[in-house]
């Protein structure tokens, strides 16, 4: 039996292939969209891959199910459960409770553990080369390391009301009826860690047992004592920020995203062709650079990402393919970085990118405005209509910020205008903890036609000079 988590650190996220070395059939579980990867590891072990499944629709990325069957012609699997509002709309094979599928000696059970979402399944696997009872189990985003599946997505992301509700019950129920029936050698093995908005306390650990989480987890003495509203009351509170995006990403989940299927090498394109379609609009450059190359100078109107290996967290803050088409133009210094940027992109439905560019020589400069801590008492004084913006979650925001600020995540500006002044009112003055997602959020509102003021340092150089200068000022 082969058992291989690929893990994809920009959005937190791990995808599973299983594989029967005996029989040469492997399955792909959660697959994202840039797939290549899942054939190479595939070849690389000598295994075809014939069926592919999801745990649940997904709201964080976009699901490669469809991708990875059109690449190989494998038989896609997804959840019957859920009823008609969680029921998938492309072809494929229905999976329900108890439901398996046989690779060569091994045994795949699925088992409807509803409460992250109502569809959502999770996979025992039996290795019948060695035992008929299941050693694995592949809990998606049912059980964390040292964590459960947020219930509150649909409400937060996905437009539902009080929601949270029954899917902390359920949850409760999966847990009760499913998962502490398992054996305690089983190994767990989820489909997100640490980093990821699915949960609040999720481990970094890429695996754990069902013993170890029965023992330690937080939510282990509720179900000792059988305490479900302990356990709702605990689940429900200090919950993160749900991003904007995630609506998109299950409305397109349901639908099944299109087939991209062979994608050529991205071109470098000519300066003079992308300074037309800068100032035509036809074009938006992506700035990859760190924070402090971006402030002493980008292009007009870009939008930012700090490097390749976020690109797709947060891209997907910073651009609405809902909402425009508009083709990106990558700054990467070759054709394989500017690759490696897009195969980010696309795992969130971003997809029109025109090309590259290995530098900004020839295209119309922008410095972005900033203000210091120590002037930023004076720039306030000076334009009585400035709104102090805090993009951190609303979890940060309580625990200490900026006097008179208005909290709104980064992962919600670009979508939530409406919650903010308009922009001929006066100025932003934005800030998040370090600065990093500020420079993501203040470029999206840039080119939204706000006027933005980077604070430099943000929260945490702000409170290290009021420490000494204003320490009235703090709050906690």
């Amino acid at each position: 039996m082969l058992l291989e988590r690929i893990y994809d650190e920009d959005l937190s996220q791990a995808s599973y292939m299983i594989g029967c070395q005996a029989s040469g059939e492997a399955l792909v579980v959660d697959p994202r969209r840039d797939v290549q990867q899942y054939l190479d590891l595939a070849a690389r072990h000598g295994l075809r891959i014939t069926a592919v499944t999801e745990a649940h629709v997904h709201a964080d990325f976009l699901s490669g199910t469809r991708e990875l069957v059109a690449a190989t012609g494998a038989t896609g699997y997804v959840s019957g459960e859920g009823g008609e509002d969680w029921t998938y709309r492309f072809d494929a094979e229905v999976l329900h409770d108890l439901d398996t599928l046989t690779l060569g000696n091994l045994t795949i059970t699925a088992r409807h553990t509803p409460g992250h979402t109502p569809e959502h399944l999770s996979f025992l696997v039996t290795d019948g080369a060695v035992t008929d009872e299941p050693g694995y189990y592949l809990t998606g985003d049912f059980v964390f390391s040292g964590d459960v599946g947020r219930p509150d997505l649909l409400d937060e992301a996905a437009g539902f009301q009080d929601t949270r509700f029954t899917g902390a019950k359920q949850l409760f129920a999966s847990l009760k009826d499913s998962f502490l029936t398992v054996p305690d050698h089983v190994q767990v093995f989820p489909g997100h860690g640490a980093g990821s908005a699915c949960g609040k306390a999720l481990g970094a650990l890429p695996s754990t047992t069902v013993g170890y989480e029965r023992r330690f987890a937080w939510w282990a003495p509720y179900l000792a004592n059988d305490d479900e509203q302990g356990f709702i009351d605990e689940l429900l509170d200090g919950q993160p920020d749900a991003h904007a995006y995630f609506a998109r990403m299950k409305r397109q989940n349901v639908q099944g995203p299109a087939p991209l299927g062979e994608r050529p090498p991205l071109a470098k394109l000519e300066t003079a062709q992308i300074a037309q379609g800068l100032d035509d609009g036809s074009m938006v450059l992506l700035d990859v650079r760190p924070q402090a190359e971006i402030h002493r100078g980008t292009v007009a109107g870009a939008l930012t990402v700090p490097g390749a290996a976020k690109a797709a967290s947060f891209g997907a803050w910073a651009y609405d393919p809902e909402a425009e088409d508009t083709p990106l133009v990558l700054l990467a210094p070759d054709a394989d970085a500017a690759g490696e940027i897009r195969d980010h992109l696309v795992r969130v439905g971003i997809d029109h990118i025109a090309g590259y560019t290995p530098t900004l020589e020839g295209l119309p400069r922008a410095v972005p405005e900033t203000v210091t801590p120590a002037d930023l008492g004076g720039f306030l004084a000076q334009h009585e209509n400035a709104l102090l913006l805090d993009v951190r979650n609303r979890t940060e925001h309580a625990n200490g910020h900026l006097p008179g600020s208005q909290q709104l995540n980064a992962g919600k500006v670009l979508f939530q205008q409406d919650a903010l002044p308009a922009p001929e009112a006066g100025p932003l003055v934005t800030y998040c903890q370090s600065g990093v997602r500020n420079a993501v959020a203040a470029a999206a509102l840039r080119r939204a036609g706000f006027e933005v003021v980077e604070l430099e340092g943000s929260y945490a150089g702000w409170a290290a000079w009021a420490a000494q200068h204003a320490p009235e000022q703090l709050t906690s």
